[in-house]
């Protein structure tokens, strides 16, 4: 199926490893251009080399809409356009109601959340020529819960609730907004996190056990399947919507 994303300007928040990274090579496969916003310069140089040249990484992390606004800057600066904007960068960083406090909870929900809008908000006008789509990444924790992660999935929850907020009022300007909800996928942050079990590999086992769909996690590469799908005109009456890339963990019967 050609998705018509030839040359097109996407960027990705947290675009050089993980689920962004698998998105950027994705849309490299299918000649679109991705902008990775991501200081992982090892794994973003990677990609760039698969480019040749068609691609770009702005090393900076996202924490004030100054950020957001140089991302957009120099982008435009290289390409002159901006067709989508992939929403991925975030952290799961275990700050709950008991292991956490006030302070805690604002900074992580504004890490994990502010630069969702920001980047959204200064990229519209060039959205607007181009009538070019918006996918945000979320998490099953959102729907779920998960425990000692309150700052996360308040973040998470908005993001969701963002997709919908937004796709009503860029309508007129049929620019398209969906999320995409991963449930358990191995990505080095979520490596990270198993590596922090007594027994990783018994831990991983278990998981695997309760994922209904073939008793294993979701790849990265399944994700990004969905979001370049979203991403091009052959959604192009897809909005609105919060599509689950989970195999089946959030909605079927784990005892399946």
């Amino acid at each position: 199926m050609n998705l018509n994303l030839k040359d097109k300007v996407i960027l990705i928040s947290g675009g050089a490893k993980g689920i962004g990274g698998a998105i950027s090579r994705g849309l490299i496969e299918e000649g679109a251009i991705p902008v990775m916003i991501d200081p992982s310069e090892m794994e973003g140089k990677e990609i760039l080399d698969l480019a040749k040249g068609k691609a770009l990484q702005i090393p900076i992390r996202l924490f004030s809409p100054e950020d957001s606004q140089e991302v957009i800057t120099r982008t435009l600066e290289v390409f002159g356009r901006i067709d989508g904007l992939v929403n991925n960068a975030g952290s799961n960083d275990s700050v709950g109601l008991e292991k956490g406090n006030p302070e805690a909870f604002a900074q992580s929900v504004a890490k994990n959340l502010n630069h969702y809008y920001h980047l959204a908000h200064f990229t519209l006008p060039y959205l607007k020529k181009s009538k070019g789509s918006i996918v945000n990444i979320s998490s099953k924790t959102a729907i779920t819960g998960q425990g000692n992660t309150s700052g996360y999935t308040a973040a998470k929850g908005a993001q969701l609730a963002l997709t919908r907020e937004w796709a009503v009022e860029l309508l007129p300007y049929q620019i398209r907004v969906n999320a995409v909800i991963p449930a358990e996928v191995m990505t080095p942050m979520y490596e990270n996190w198993i590596k922090s079990f007594a027994n990783p590999e018994e831990k991983l086992t278990e998981i695997n056990r309760r994922i209904p769909l073939g008793n294993r996690m979701t790849s990265s590469e399944e994700i990004a399947a969905m979001v370049i799908f979203l991403l091009s005109d052959k959604a192009s009456h897809i909005t609105g919507q919060h599509l689950f890339v989970d195999g089946g963990y959030t909605h079927l019967d784990r005892a399946l």
